[in-house]
């Protein structure tokens, strides 16, 4: 990931096969958009959250806010997801007693939060047929990732960035992006705190870029959720802490832990890692802080759910409240028959 954040050696021996990356994306959106391609368009409004900077930046946070936010307006949302890591080989509703190797853990954890009706599948036409299908009260869908999944035709699309910006700007190989800078979005948001400096996203000057937030909630005990604390609280004692996150970006996790006073000792997993009875065998500490998306499996393992020193660290997103007013404003006209997409 380093030698995506600048132009070295690396990067510039790849730098031809990332030209070509380039032309076949344009071929392919050009068949689209010359009808070559088809689109299918459900019945209902569709909103795309993803990014094109490979890895995490915060998509099932924002996901889960849109969820709540839509339906305090009175709108009955539903999600889709590929379910990255998910064993279903078929389209498959996620319940709350799904295992998340079989659905994954973004889409267990956002059904876990929101109750929302969530179907996970390869295929986001299929997904959301489905969705659709068992739930024929939902009438706006949020497609958490999928931006790159053009058979499915959407009204919405917010693109995620987070502190790394669009790193040294090329694309795969020679980079860390999917599409180029440049593709249309509808928004623009930013996984990052109130006090940094917003990186280089390559979008022009006057473009408004929207700034998300992640704030941690009270932390919860997994064997015993009634059991809570702050971290304001966790950071005055004298209890030696680790830190676990199997997330994109776990450095994010440890950063937001400690701008709250937590001194703790960072352990980074990859991405959807698969933890296992014998996991935290290892650690001595007093604590093991943990991401809602880790708990999720966590809490499958008798071992681990068991385990009294696992605190789980629940975290909101939080933006500007026009945001939402915006995206609810696009979905309206969709609903009264205007074509947005």
């Amino acid at each position: 990931m380093r030698v995506w954040m600048r132009r070295g050696v690396w990067a510039c021996l790849f730098w031809p096969v990332a030209q070509l990356f380039q032309f076949l994306l344009g071929f392919r959106l050009g068949l689209i958009l010359l009808g070559y391609q088809s689109q299918t368009r459900v019945a209902v409004p569709v909103i795309v959250v993803g990014n094109i900077f490979v890895g995490g930046t915060g998509k099932t946070p924002l996901v889960i806010y849109l969820v709540q936010q839509l339906r305090a307006a009175g709108w009955t949302p539903g999600v889709i997801s590929r379910g990255y890591a998910a064993e279903a080989a078929a389209v498959t509703l996620v319940t709350a007693d799904a295992l998340a190797q079989v659905v994954g853990d973004e889409p267990l954890l956002i059904h876990t939060r929101t109750n929302a009706p969530v179907v996970v599948g390869r295929q986001r036409v299929a997904a959301a047929q489905m969705l659709l299908l068992a739930h024929p009260e939902v009438n706006v869908i949020i497609s958490d990732d999928g931006l790159q999944h053009y058979a499915l035709a959407r009204d919405v699309e917010i693109v995620l960035f987070d502190q790394r910006g669009v790193g040294n700007g090329w694309l795969l190989p020679a980079g860390p992006l999917r599409e180029p800078v440049q593709r249309r979005r509808d928004f623009t948001v930013v996984n990052l705190p109130a006090d940094a400096p917003l990186p280089a996203l390559g979008v022009p000057a006057d473009a408004p870029v929207l700034r998300m937030q992640l704030l941690a909630g009270a932390v919860y005990q997994l064997c015993d959720p009634q059991k809570t604390q702050t971290l304001q609280h966790l950071a005055s004692t004298a209890l030696e802490i680790t830190a676990v996150a199997g997330i994109g970006n776990p450095q994010r996790f440890f950063t937001m832990l400690a701008a709250a006073g937590v001194q703790c000792k960072g352990l980074p997993m990859p991405d959807h890692y698969a933890f296992h009875a014998t996991s935290f065998a290892q650690i001595t500490s007093d604590i093991i802080l943990m991401t809602e998306k880790d708990a999720v499996k966590c809490r499958q393992l008798a071992a681990l759910r068991q385990d009294a020193r696992i605190w789980v660290v629940p975290v909101d997103a939080q933006l500007d409240p026009h945001f939402a007013q915006q995206i609810i404003e696009l979905i309206s006209e969709k609903q009264h028959g205007r074509t947005l997409a």
